[in-house]
């Protein structure tokens, strides 16, 4: 790849230049030691609703076991890759990283169960979408600064995590209008190459890492996973020892992920030569994801991500979990727009029914499994007094 890093700031020519940031929604003076995207990581790592992702399910409920991985560990996996990546191309990995640790604010207790239920709940107010909630968390629900609601974070920041799975189709509601008018934001392009980038590092994290919890829980074995090619690539490139064999998985694991970087990194370097992308603004207009695997990659995956369906989202044990965390989300749902009084002080300030709604929807989303749990215990369980 020749000519393609900007002699001044040291980053790639399709870069998101911090320099040349659209800013935030409110003024702010800014920090002589740290860039824009800098701050906006680490006001995110900071925030409440960052910290809550450690009792957050990821696929198994939060109170399962201390092995498997929470919201929280996913997210640091996702930053974790991100940054590696963004090394690669040089391209802004504080940008990378803010949006990999956000990617999964917005997600309800008990994960995807618990936004299917409110997404059920809300369809007369617009739905529920994870996605969307976190942006609401960052823009308004986190109350933490004298001069704004939210954590005023860049453009570049909330817009790559809104199309941080490409272009918006979704009919979007009125807070997400609100930043976009204000910067102009078009829903219509492509995330960045750094939204992009935390996109598919999203995948690799779960995929593989659900592997692992999958094992550990005994869901299926690896012997079950060689009918996968790329299982059975990986494990070609091992070198088992006789005392060694319980680390196998581990190795596995590891082996996968750098088939799927690598596979990543070739791919996307064709693909900037391919299209011969000379700006951000290249990456935003090209009509297509251009940081993504192979296609014989993107097969493996699927085939990998069917396996896992399967063998382990569709298990008798997470479907059990799932039934039960979908029946506590509905009750406090219905509880608390029947007794509102019930809700704390601070989240009583509705004027409708609509906004009623909306407000007890998002302080269930933010829920942790365990506090979820324990609130349903102390209304539904007749015996605990």
């Amino acid at each position: 790849m020749l000519n393609i890093y900007n002699i001044m700031t040291g980053y790639s020519i399709f870069s998101s230049d911090f320099k040349n940031s659209k800013g935030r929604m409110f003024s702010e003076q800014e920090d002589v030691n740290r860039s824009c995207f800098m701050r906006d990581r680490d006001r995110i790592i900071h925030c409440s609703a960052f910290r809550r992702l450690k009792y957050k399910t990821q696929v198994f409920v939060n109170n399962e076991e201390d092995y498997y991985r929470t919201r929280l560990s996913h997210s640091l996996e996702v930053s974790q890759l991100a940054r590696s990546i963004s090394k690669v191309f040089k391209v802004n990995d504080d940008l990378a990283e803010s949006i990999s640790l956000s990617h999964d604010l917005g997600h309800t207790p008990f994960g995807h169960a618990g936004e299917e239920v409110l997404d059920k709940k809300m369809q007369k107010y617009g739905g529920f979408d994870h996605n969307f909630q976190a942006l609401k968390i960052l823009t308004s629900l986190e109350k933490k600064y004298f001069e704004f609601d939210g954590l005023n974070l860049t453009f570049e920041t909330l817009d790559g995590i809104l199309k941080h799975n490409g272009p918006v189709k979704k009919n979007i509601p009125n807070f997400i209008k609100t930043f976009l008018t204000f910067f102009d934001g078009n829903l219509k392009t492509f995330g960045s190459f750094e939204s992009q980038i935390a996109a598919i590092c999203d995948d690799i994290a779960y995929n593989n890492n659900d592997i692992d919890d999958g094992l550990y829980a005994n869901f299926f074995d690896i012997e079950e996973l060689e009918q996968l090619n790329i299982v059975q690539k990986a494990l070609k490139t091992i070198k088992i020892k006789k005392n060694d064999v319980s680390r196998l998985k581990y190795e596995l694991v590891r082996k996968l992920i750098k088939l799927m970087l690598d596979d990543l990194i070739k791919n996307t370097k064709s693909n900037l030569k391919k299209f011969n992308v000379s700006s951000a603004t290249d990456v935003n207009f090209l009509g297509k994801s251009l940081v993504c695997f192979s296609t014989s990659m993107a097969n493996e995956e699927l085939a990998l991500k069917k396996f896992l369906k399967k063998r382990m989202y569709m298990h008798p044990k997470i479907r059990t979990m799932t039934i039960k965390a979908k029946r506590i989300v509905s009750d406090l749902y219905d509880l608390y727009n029947k007794e509102p009084d019930l809700l704390p002080k601070q989240w009583i300030n509705f004027e409708n029914d609509e906004e009623k709604h909306i407000i007890v929807c998002d302080y269930i989303s933010g829920m942790t499994d365990k506090y979820a749990i324990n609130i349903h215990k102390k209304f539904f369980d007749l015996y605990n007094f």
